[in-house]
């Protein structure tokens, strides 16, 4: 009944195509028509939830597939692919995105270990991975509702537009996702730390012992934690995080070269040899063929 209210919520404010601001910061809605093969992204710390259709993230290879019955936690950054390969005016992509405030999420996830609610990974055991499906729950339906019913008043939404926000990250954490937003943003955070120093510092060469370094850990134990939340090892994490920003540039406009430097690339040669092994075509031959609105969401 709740999930129901929010689609109808979602259709009477979008009639049209495309992402719509809603008085809460950070909280967005969004309406696909058409169908959008996935493209690259650099998933920000958010939470994607669909109530109509369904989309597609890619992360190393691995697909996420999901719809009304799951959201999608990003607690991390990370660089992936996005796409709703099935919209279709007949069969709309319906969803919400929110944003994870990393002070909000902090205090919350710090508060509830405090509170000794929360469950601990061992440190001998794997770390929870920092993109995940969790299942909606009634907490998670309610505390969305809410949030997006403030949307019909601006003084509702600017009284308590942020303790209903608070709400809803609270419902994540306590939430199928929240072994992965509670290791990202509570304690023990030190691959979220080094992803955000690396996502801070782009353009620069870094190696496994700077981010090793910048969280206190030894390299053996920093690659090995750090492929268990990402997937990828650190050098092939940094890569995908410098191509994916690089395709993004060159998919909205900028020249390949130039997008290549602003990314820390000083070979030409390099770069396009790299993109053509992930992309599976050279720089220029691939954004010929991509549709910038795959990156909406």
């Amino acid at each position: 009944m709740t999930k129901q209210k929010i689609k109808q919520y979602l259709e009477n404010n979008l009639t049209e195509s495309g992402i719509r601001e809603t008085g809460v910061k950070g909280v967005k809605l969004f309406r696909v028509t058409d169908s959008l093969r996935c493209a690259p992204v650099i998933y920000e710390p958010c939470v994607v939830a669909i109530v109509s259709g369904t989309k597609e993230a890619i992360l190393d290879g691995q697909s996420y597939v999901y719809d009304s019955n799951n959201y999608l936690c990003c607690s991390m950054s990370m660089p992936a692919e996005a796409g709703a390969p099935t919209a279709s005016p007949d069969n709309p992509l319906l969803g919400v995105l929110i944003s994870l405030d990393k002070r909000t999420m902090t205090e919350l996830a710090i508060e509830m270990e405090s509170a000794g609610g929360a469950i601990r990974t061992p440190k001998s055991g794997p770390l929870p991975k920092g993109l995940t499906l969790a299942g909606w729950d009634e907490t998670f339906a309610e505390a969305l509702l809410r949030l997006l019913q403030l949307g019909d008043s601006p003084a509702d939404t600017a009284v308590l537009g942020d303790s209903r926000l608070r709400e809803l990250y609270y419902a994540i954490l306590k939430g199928e996702a929240g072994d992965s937003a509670r290791r990202a943003f509570g304690v023990g955070n030190e691959i979220a730390r080094a992803i955000e120093y690396l996502s801070s510092n782009p353009d620069e060469t870094l190696t496994i012992e700077d981010m090793a370094d910048h969280v206190g850990m030894s390299r053996a134990v920093f690659h090995r934690k750090f492929k268990q939340a990402t997937t990828m090892s650190p050098i092939q994490f940094v890569k995908s995080i410098r191509l994916n920003s690089a395709a993004i540039k060159i998919a909205e406009g900028m020249g390949v070269n130039q997008a290549a430097m602003e990314v820390g690339y000083v070979s030409p040669s390099q770069f396009n040899r790299e993109f053509k092994r992930l992309y599976g075509q050279p720089p220029r031959k691939w954004s010929q063929s991509q549709q910038l609105s795959a990156r909406m969401m």
